[in-house]
């Protein structure tokens, strides 16, 4: 079976060194953490779920490390796996970025754990919001396949429509992340509707303009054929 994107030193040694660094981070919090830890907080950075010793020094590692593993392994089933090689150099992006993201919620949250006051709602909302923004800035460039972008009925059926939505979806995901990097700075009861919001504008948005293109694509066809 071909690999479409070739795993190299050049393109590894981020996330690699960051999966490290995530392993040195559990047992260095294993062995201070108390046998009950938070695990989840709410929008007033108040701790709102709880979870073992085990899970909360190992459970965000154990998950970006399977994240990565599906990076390596998602192009080998792709029917569209030579699309890949079109966008490998933003596909390599997406990877080190989602890598990195989990790795400073992981540090930020475990630190909190020890005692250091570090403000999980101040912290949270404006890595998500930077996430989105470079997610924005290169989802535009991302080939049609089965497993990466937006996949909706519309877009994995016609190249126009992928091209046009992930266009779409990109400004879509910069809006939504420039949303989200002002909420911590509004008032509590604003912060929810921000990112009900923000999530809103990428999700109902890019759906509804995939959706939108297929049925004007429809009535060109309708056109054309009468």
């Amino acid at each position: 079976m071909k690999n479409p994107i070739k795993p190299k030193l050049k393109t590894e040694i981020i996330p690699i060194l960051t999966l490290l660094l995530m392993v040195s981070g559990a047992y260095y919090f294993y062995s201070r953490f108390p046998e009950q830890v938070p695990i989840h907080w709410n929008f007033a950075g108040e701790v709102d779920r709880w979870g073992s010793r085990l899970m909360g020094a190992w459970g965000i590692p154990v998950i970006t490390a399977v994240l990565y593993l599906m990076f390596l392994i998602i192009p080998f089933f792709d029917p569209h796996q030579d699309r890949y090689v079109q966008f490998k150099k933003v596909y390599h992006i997406f990877k080190n970025v989602f890598i990195a993201f989990m790795a400073f919620i992981y540090f930020i949250t475990g630190f909190n754990v020890l005692g250091y006051n570090v403000p999980i709602g101040l912290w949270v909302p404006l890595m998500v919001g930077v996430l989105f923004v470079i997610i924005g800035n290169y989802l535009g460039k991302v080939k049609r396949n089965w497993f990466f972008g937006i996949k909706t009925p519309w877009s994995l059926s016609s190249e126009e429509n992928w091209n046009k939505t992930h266009r779409f979806g990109g400004k879509a995901f910069i809006l939504g992340g420039l949303i989200l990097l002002v909420t911590p700075f509004t008032p509590l009861l604003c912060q929810l509707w921000l990112f009900t919001l923000s999530l809103g504008i990428i999700l109902l948005g890019t759906i509804g303009y995939s959706f939108y293109l297929f049925l004007k694509e429809n009535k060109k066809d309708d056109r054309n054929n009468n």
